[in-house]
């Protein structure tokens, strides 16, 4: 408590006065809170003094701060993995009391830290705490401010992304709340090896284990045993219907990295209950993955076409395969969305291909199907 107290003052975060008139200050209360390392045991003792109870039209007015997909992160990642850039982590401490604010905020003082002189007086904001809504904006405007009078140029669609380039050495910054993503050609920053980045969720997976007494369990070789029937729990609780399956994402220097491609599967009537098929996706920049989805589609089909035409997740790419190779279907498929034609059209100017893949090298399987070991690692 007494760190955060003196980080406030350091950054003069505020200023202690006397209430004006019609004064309606925030509450504020101390938040604590263990880290932990990756071994489960604690590696520090956090207190935060975050403010509470602010209203909309009196406390803030605009709150939207940008913050990067964790898409785009992988993106990078790839990205600077394929061009031999050297990344490093940050994250800010006590990032949002360094945020400038705009409008004019009181908050009453931390409990058990109240002036023995001054028990009555409040405290003028000057500088953003971790409650109040229009924090994260105002960290987010302070940090931009300073990459763009550092010469860095920020993104034209993501907000989140700054660049900057001298000598012939370019630098990336990627902004997620307080955690920075930042690295460039300069080997200077080396931390990664040369085999590449690796993102995993290896505590993740053991928290999750512990919490549900599973941790001396016997490991899978696969997600999903190819003979096991899965049934509806009629008297169990609805879950969430999206799928992650990786556990770990390898980002290597590869000099192919220029292309983007995406990877469309199906399990047509996979669902032996209710026969509605599961559409799966992988996204690829080079070989990379750096995104993927996995859904049961809301309604049965009774086609391919038709299948990958209710599915959002398509983009319709599979459709406009079928159309653009097989012209005689044309007049089958007027039910097509413009979206789609449009896709074609595309295609047909060369700005992108369409390739069929065949069943035994269909990435997109590993999130639709149980597969044999041999197939899943093959995949994987």
């Amino acid at each position: 408590m007494h760190e955060e107290l003196e980080n406030f003052e350091r950054n003069h975060v505020w200023d202690l006065v006397e209430p004006p008139p019609n004064c309606r200050p925030i509450g504020t209360k101390w938040v604590f809170k263990n880290k932990r390392g990756e071994d489960g045991m604690v590696v520090r003792n956090k207190a935060r003094l975050p403010g509470v109870s602010s209203k909309e039209g009196i406390d803030y007015e605009e709150t939207f701060a940008p913050v990067a997909r964790l898409e785009a992160i992988r993106i990078l990642l790839a990205f600077a993995a394929s061009k031999g850039f050297k990344l490093q982590q940050m994250d800010v401490k006590s990032a949002f009391p360094n945020g400038l604010i705009e409008e004019e905020v009181y908050v009453r003082q931390p409990p058990g830290f109240e002036s023995a002189r001054f028990p009555n007086r409040v405290y003028k904001l000057r500088k953003a705490l971790y409650g109040p809504k229009q924090a994260p904006r105002a960290w987010y405007a302070r940090l931009k401010s300073f990459l763009l009078k550092s010469g860095f140029v920020m993104g034209s669609v993501d907000k989140t992304l700054f660049l900057l380039s001298r000598g012939g050495d370019t630098t990336i910054v990627r902004i997620y709340v307080d955690d920075i993503i930042f690295g460039g050609s300069s080997h200077a920053l080396i931390k990664q090896g040369p085999e590449g980045t690796f993102v995993h969720q290896a505590k993740y997976t053991r928290d999750i284990l512990k919490k549900f007494d599973m941790g001396d369990s016997k490991p899978m070789t696969t997600p999903m045993s190819t003979n096991t029937a899965l049934d509806a729990d009629e008297d169990g609780e609805a879950v969430d219907r999206r799928i992650s399956r990786d556990d770990r994402l390898t980002f290597v220097p590869d000099g192919d990295q220029a292309g983007h491609s995406r990877v469309l599967g199906c399990d047509h009537a996979g669902c032996r209950i209710d026969r509605k098929s599961t559409s799966g996706t992988c996204q690829l920049l080079g070989t990379s993955l750096v995104s993927w989805s996995s859904r049961k589609q809301a309604s049965v089909s009774l086609s391919t076409t038709k299948r990958v035409w209710k599915n959002p997740s398509s983009s319709g790419l599979y459709v406009c395969y079928f159309v653009a190779k097989n012209p005689v279907l044309h007049s089958r498929t007027k039910h097509i969305d413009v979206r789609f034609h449009f896709l074609r059209d595309h295609y047909e100017k060369g700005d992108i291909d369409l390739v069929h893949v065949a069943s035994e090298n269909q990435l997109a399987d590993i999130f639709t199907k149980p597969l044999e070991f041999g197939a899943f690692v093959r995949l994987r």
